[in-house]
This record gives structure tokens, C-alpha cells and sequence, in this order.
């Protein structure tokens, strides 16, 4: 069953809302480091859509850089605080992202830990693809099953599978983890084109292992990414266009 708009605000309190979760820096970093690669690939768009409020992390970036975005999320509590950080400067859709239907279309789609989560992928990339304009692009970005500390978990029996997910990924609410593979033939599926892949993040363990480390070593370890084999990064990047 698909989830409802009630669960997504307990994720919100639970999660989004909370100053208790002590891994946020890990994951604020590892967000801060994708700016440059998704901005480079929304030169030239003008209307975005994002897709879950999240953090507002991408919404606070989105906003410096003078885009006015819309913001499509189930959840009330989120777009309430949205509206309340930004105002007039960002628009807000509430509905489920399997419910929405846009009045217009937008020049690029922001899917950041989105895919993860819901049902059915194949069918809601189906939905984005007609949310896009005819030279739009759906930009995603997604946690990697092979990267390199769920490869050392399987090996240390931590966890059975590379895709097996932990105690995390079920607060959060993931269903899956992807690999480059995996969501190229989710995005192919769907009809749309697979124009770019990357890799952030050389993850070495657990985030629950890396709470000592310093803010200067899990930057570094997200500037690395250029350099180190995409497929064992933690999380991947999508540029899809029609």
C-alpha cells in the first residue's frame, strides 16, 4: 500500500523535525557536496520542481541562486514550514507524488532521495516524464547498494545483502537501494533517456561509525568522489531527459 499523507508527517516529526538524529551533519554534508553537479546540469531551466521538502536544504540553495521553485511534498508539516521560511519565494503542492498532477510543466524535475521511498518507480518516473517540458530534465539522486561500506558490512556479516536495509533506511521510510544498473533500467523503463550517471561520497562505514569523524574529513571524503570509481560511492546521480 502506498504511504499516506499521515505517515509522511510522523517521518517529519520523527526525523525531519528533530535536533536528536546525530548523523545530520554526515548527511547535510554529503547534500552540500551535490550542488555544484546539479546546478551545473540546470543551466538553462528556469521552472523546477522539487520533489520532497525534506531538510530544505535544496529549497534554501534553490532560493539563493534567485529560482522560485516549487515544492511538491505529502507532507503539510513540511510545506508548512517552507512557507513559513520563505515565503512568496517558493511555491507549494500538497499531494502525494503518485497523485500529483501539475498545471504546468517544468524545465527540470529534482527527484534528490525520492525513488528510494515509493511503491512503484517505473510508474511514477512514468508521471515525471509528462511533468517535463520537451528539452526538460529529471535530475535524481539516489543511495548506492554497492558502495564500498555496505561492501565491507556484507563481508563483515553486518547485513546479509548489499541491498539489505538497515535500521536507517526503515526510519527514514526506503523501500530500495539502487545501483547504477538498477536505476538506469528503472529510468530506461519508464521511457526516458539516461544521459548522465555520477558517484558522491566515499562512505568507508556505517554513519553510526563515523559520528567521531571531523566535519573536515567528510568533506574530504565527498571531494574525492570525481577521482574513485562511481559504483562504490554511496549514493548516485541521474540526468534523464524524454
Amino acid at each position: 500500500l502506498a504511504v499516506t499523507k499521515e505517515e509522511l508527517d510522523k517521518i517529519a516529526h520523527e526525523y525531519h523535525e528533530q535536533d536528536l538524529m546525530k548523523d545530520k551533519f554526515i548527511e547535510d554534508e554529503c547534500q552540500f557536496y551535490t550542488y555544484n553537479w546539479v546546478f551545473e546540469n540546470m543551466k538553462g531551466c528556469k521552472t523546477v520542481l522539487e520533489m520532497g521538502y525534506g531538510e530544505g536544504n535544496f529549497t534554501e540553495e534553490l532560493v539563493k541562486r534567485n529560482f522560485k521553485p516549487t515544492i511538491l511534498d505529502g507532507s503539510d508539516v513540511l510545506l508548512d514550514k517552507a512557507k513559513q521560511l520563505h515565503g512568496d519565494k517558493v511555491d507549494v503542492a500538497s499531494a502525494l507524488f503518485e497523485e500529483y498532477r501539475p498545471t504546468q510543466k517544468f524545465d527540470c524535475v529534482l527527484a534528490t532521495h525520492v525513488l528510494e521511498h515509493v511503491d512503484d518507480p517505473v510508474v511514477l518516473l512514468k508521471e515525471m516524464k509528462n511533468w517535463i517540458t520537451e528539452n526538460g530534465k529529471i535530475i535524481i539522486i539516489v543511495p548506492n547498494k554497492e558502495s564500498l561500506h555496505r561492501q565491507l558490512a556484507v563481508l563483515m556479516n553486518l547485513q546479509p545483502e548489499l541491498d539489505t536495509l538497515g535500521a536507517r533506511d526503515k526510519l527514514v521510510g526506503h523501500q530500495r537501494v539502487y545501483s547504477i544498473e538498477t536505476l538506469s533500467k528503472d529510468t530506461i523503463d519508464s521511457g526516458l533517456k539516461v544521459i548522465e550517471t555520477y558517484g558522491f561520497f566515499l562512505k568507508t562505514l556505517p554513519n553510526s561509525m563515523m559520528l567521531g569523524y571531523s566535519k573536515e574529513l567528510v568533506i574530504a571524503l565527498n571531494k574525492i568522489s570525481p577521482i574513485m570509481p562511481k559504483n562504490l560511492m554511496a549514493n548516485i546521480g541521474l540526468v534523464a531527459t524524454k
